[in-house]
This record gives structure tokens, sequence and C-alpha cells, in this order.
């Protein structure tokens, strides 16, 4: 299979495409029912940020899926498996537990690997969450996302298979996005991914720091301890625990690397700037550590 054909193939997952005209629908919703309501949801500048990391991040994705598609290609077809698992309802059904554990791990990893955060930050630098934000893609996690995937088609399932089931994963996603859902059925609340668990996700206080990486079900964080209940005595503060003042699209989506290179250059030894790249955001060679671990640790010695 030539360049080509490869391109050909690709682009058969539309998806993303089809979906997009839903997302500004819902926002458009969202903004007339926030006014309405007298909720400051929105900030004009902070939306258009989030747009243009969308953009950002699929004129950057572009390469790596390409990769990524001709890599699940070839192991396709040499999985042992491949023959088995067609499109069967079954396979469909396996496939979306698969992907959705795949997910959970790269983005639990986008947390605690600092040159991992660098590139999912973006995400989490808003101090709002609505629709708008969803569409705040990380750019530099598109380099290293599908490296996670990679085994699945060992498995035997084809790559526009999981194309398409990694879309509806995120097309999921979108909708817990926003504050003017709060909790759902206790049922549905103790199996999937929902706005409340979510608001967590997205927030700077120390007890929700680095929970519910959930994509679809929320079973995986309690499966391997990063949940987190939304409280009613400590509303979610979103943002980053030391929040950036720019609008500026390119600083956005850029700031925490330079930040990793500052660190870097100032560490007195070469095993503390690895510490700068691998270990968790908030780690110090020279100052506080304030990892997400550690300072939960510490407030639940302090009886908070």
């Amino acid at each position: 299979m030539d360049w080509q054909a490869y391109l050909t193939e690709l682009s058969k997952d539309k998806l993303g495409i089809v979906v997009l005209p839903i997302f500004i629908l819902a926002i458009l919703i969202e903004v007339y029912l926030a006014r309405h309501e007298q909720k400051q949801l929105y900030k004009g500048k902070d939306t258009l940020v989030s747009l243009s990391m969308l953009v950002f991040a699929v004129i950057v994705e572009f390469f790596p899926k390409l990769l990524a598609f001709i890599a699940f290609v070839f192991l396709h077809e040499i999985s042992p498996l491949a023959e088995i698992v067609q499109r069967q309802w079954w396979a469909w059904l396996l496939l979306f537990f698969l992907d959705d554990f795949s997910y959970y791990w790269f983005h639990r990893l986008n947390h605690e690997v600092r040159l991992l955060w660098a590139g999912h930050v973006v995400h989490h630098s808003s101090e709002y969450l609505n629709f708008g934000t969803a569409l705040r893609q990380g750019v530099g996690e598109r380099l290293h996302k599908y490296l996670f995937w990679l085994w699945l088609p060992l498995l035997g399932f084809d790559p526009l298979m999981m194309f398409t089931m990694i879309g509806i994963n995120l097309f999921y996603q979108f909708w817990v996005h926003t504050e003017m859902v709060q909790k759902l059925p206790t049922w549905f609340e103790a199996v999937f991914n929902t706005p409340s668990h979510h608001r967590v996700h997205h927030a700077s206080n120390i007890r929700y720091l680095d929970c519910n990486h959930a994509g679809v079900l929320i079973i995986w964080d309690k499966i391997f301890g990063t949940f987190s209940e939304e409280k009613d005595f400590d509303q979610p503060i979103y943002g980053l625990t030391k929040n950036i003042s720019s609008y500026n699209p390119l600083y956005v989506a850029s700031h925490e690397y330079q930040s990793i290179w500052r660190d870097v250059r100032r560490a007195p030894n070469w095993s503390d700037k690895l510490k700068y790249i691998f270990y968790a955001p908030g780690w110090s060679h020279d100052g506080e550590d304030r990892r997400a671990k550690v300072l939960r640790k510490k407030q639940a010695l302090e009886g908070q």
C-alpha cells in the first residue's frame, strides 16, 4: 500500500467532520441558556483561544495520525487474530472497553509525566468549564497519543474500526464539559464519566488534582485509585494551580514546554534535569514539592 492509498483509507474516517456542526450548535445553545440563567460560563477571548487550539491540534495531528494509521495497518496484518476479529457485534463491544482502557492510561500519564503534561496542559488552561473548553484540545499531545493504542491492532482490530471507536469516545467526552448538568442517576454516576466527575478532573482544588481521567467509563479510576467525587463543600475551581494570563494562542500552546526548558537549564545535575522532564508536574529540586500526590498527602495530614 502506497502513501496515496493510506491517505485514501484514512480519509474514510469522517466522524470528526460530521460531529463538528453538532458541537458548534451545542456551544451556541449553552451560551444562550447560560445568559438566560445569568451564569458566567463563557468569556469571548477564552473561547477564541479554545477554538484556536482546536485548529492547531488538527494541523499538528495530521502526520502523527497518518503514521499511526500506517503502523496500525502493519500490526494488524501480522496479527494472528486478524481473521478472527472482524467487525462482529462482540468485537465492537470488546473494542469499546479496550479503547476506553487505552484512553484512561493515555490521559492519566499526560497528568503524571511532565513532558506529556506540557502537551495536555492546554486543555486545562481555561478557568471556565463549558462545551467550548471541550474543543480546547492539547496540541503537543497529538505527537504521542497513538502510541497508547499500538497494542490493539495486534489483537486483530483493524485501523478504521479503531479510529471510529476513538472518535466515538471523544464524541462522548464533549458532553461532560459543562456546568449546566448536575449529578445524574446514581447507577449512571457509578459506571460512566459524567459532568460531575469531569468537573472534578478540571478543578485545581488539591482534593481533585489528577483525578477522574475517564473517557467514557469511570470504573477505571475506581479500579486504579484515581477517583474523586465532587463535593458540595468544595466547589471545583477551574484552571491550573498557577494560571496563565495570556490569550496568545502560541503562548498557550507552548508555555509549559518553555517552563520545562527553564527548569532543565537551572537544574544542577543530569538526574534533576531528567526529573524535571519525567516526574509529575510540581516537582522541584530546590523548592516545595507541589506534585498532586504530595499536596494531597499534606492536606490529609492537616485534617482538611
